[in-house]
């Protein structure tokens, strides 16, 4: 543990705040995991979302020439841009609207406000591994069970795409200012979906209108928003969509485009 960080909020003037979500982490053992979970390669392009005080940021420089930052807060961006200069790139933006850059690698703490849209987004890129640091609620969201609370769209999203472990519990304690929750470093690993489906767009909208309205009947979700008209032959009907397996909410989808097909032949 260390006290650096303290001193740098104390010096930037920065003020933490609840609503950016900035708890600065201050156990530099955690901080060489987390870079050691990313397994960063010689020519990797690595991308980090919220820099924050650089406590990840300088390790990062130290495994790879083309990291790039990307920071919304004014006094934080320009930390950075003052401490690691040319080392970086920095874009001084907010993360969930900015353009990703081609990355590689991707490493961040992430704010619990912003911990959806950016992993969400996150999956829209090619890249080869990402270490994310969230609440432990959250990572547990990340590789819930089917039928457990914690089963949602982000569980569902996650599977078909990558491989998704929680590599470490963080405590609270390990940040400044501490958090009313521990914490958790999540390591996704991209690979090819484990089942195939007829239309991605499709799979990805049945799985968000379902979970939008879990207590509900996934018949009626489905013809509530138009996707199921009578006389469509659909499984799993009456079943809620936490009960659901993320193959056999595929096979609704399957089951949408081929009707959808039949009524547009």
């Amino acid at each position: 543990m260390n006290n650096e960080t303290g001193r740098l909020i104390a010096d930037t003037g920065i003020v933490p705040t609840k609503s950016k979500g900035q708890n600065f982490l201050i156990d530099d053992r955690v901080a060489d995991r987390h870079i050691e979970y990313a397994g960063i390669i010689e020519g990797d392009r690595v991308l980090e979302v919220g820099p924050g005080l650089g406590i990840l940021t300088r390790r990062l420089i130290d495994k790879s020439d083309d990291v790039t930052c990307i920071e919304i807060d004014d006094i934080l961006a320009g930390y950075i841009s003052e401490t690691y200069g040319d080392r970086l790139t920095l874009i001084h933006a907010d993360a969930v609207k900015a353009k990703f850059p081609p990355f590689d690698v991707f490493v961040s703490n992430l704010p619990y406000s912003v911990s959806t849209p950016i992993i969400f987004k996150l999956l829209d890129h090619d890249f080869r591994n990402a270490v994310v640091m969230v609440q432990k609620e959250f990572a547990e969201r990340m590789v819930a069970d089917v039928g457990s609370p914690e089963y949602s769209r982000l569980t569902v999203n996650l599977f078909y795409r990558a491989d998704c472990e929680i590599m470490e519990t963080v405590p609270a304690s390990r940040f400044n200012p501490r958090p009313k929750v521990d914490s958790a470093l999540v390591r996704i690993t991209p690979r090819r979906a484990p089942f195939e489906v007829l239309d991605e767009r499709t799979f990805f909208k049945v799985t968000e209108i379902t979970f939008n309205h879990r207590r509900k009947k996934i018949g009626t979700s489905l013809k509530s928003a138009k996707m199921v008209l009578p006389g469509d032959d659909v499984p799993y009907l009456d079943e809620r969509v936490e009960n659901l397996r993320p193959v056999e909410i595929g096979e609704i989808a399957d089951a949408i485009v081929r009707n959808r097909s039949e009524r547009d032949a």
